[in-house]
């Protein structure tokens, strides 16, 4: 059971693993051994998640999600199987829980008379410095 917070859960069964050879230079043993992992986890079929955070993964997973909605981890970065396996675990969790927490929304503002006359000073030295280029006199 992976948990992700108090009120979100996943069960072990909503997850699959598939060993892979890793990617990379190797010395001995390297067309031998499966020490990459690829973890997919069903977001849209999974019953763990709410509405929300669903949408919201699907989203951060960007390429990572497939057409059927399956988010795919691979992790090689570590030697060992068992390693790779809890990096990808951790990552999994760390993504389910960026997804977990609401964005803060924005609140619209207007800008400030002093924000203003900045861009509007800052125009004009930018438009006196391309007609002194030109050579053209000064335009009043």
């Amino acid at each position: 059971m992976l948990e992700i917070n108090q009120r979100i859960r996943i069960d072990e069964s909503e997850l699959s693993e598939h060993f892979i050879r890793s990617p990379g230079p190797g010395g001995q043993k390297v067309n031998k051994v499966e020490t990459a992992v690829q973890l997919r986890f069903d977001v849209t079929g999974s019953p763990s998640l709410p509405e929300d955070v669903r949408r919201r993964l699907l989203r951060l997973g960007g390429r990572r999600v497939d057409g059927q909605g399956v988010l795919m981890i691979e992790a090689h970065r570590l030697r060992t199987r068992e390693g790779n396996r809890r990096d990808a675990r951790e990552r999994l969790v760390a993504l389910i829980r960026q997804a977990a927490s609401r964005p803060k929304p924005r609140i619209a503002t207007r800008p400030t008379q002093a924000s203003k006359e900045r861009r509007l000073a800052l125009k004009r030295r930018r438009g006196m410095r391309k007609r002194l280029r030109s050579g053209r006199p000064e335009e009043d």
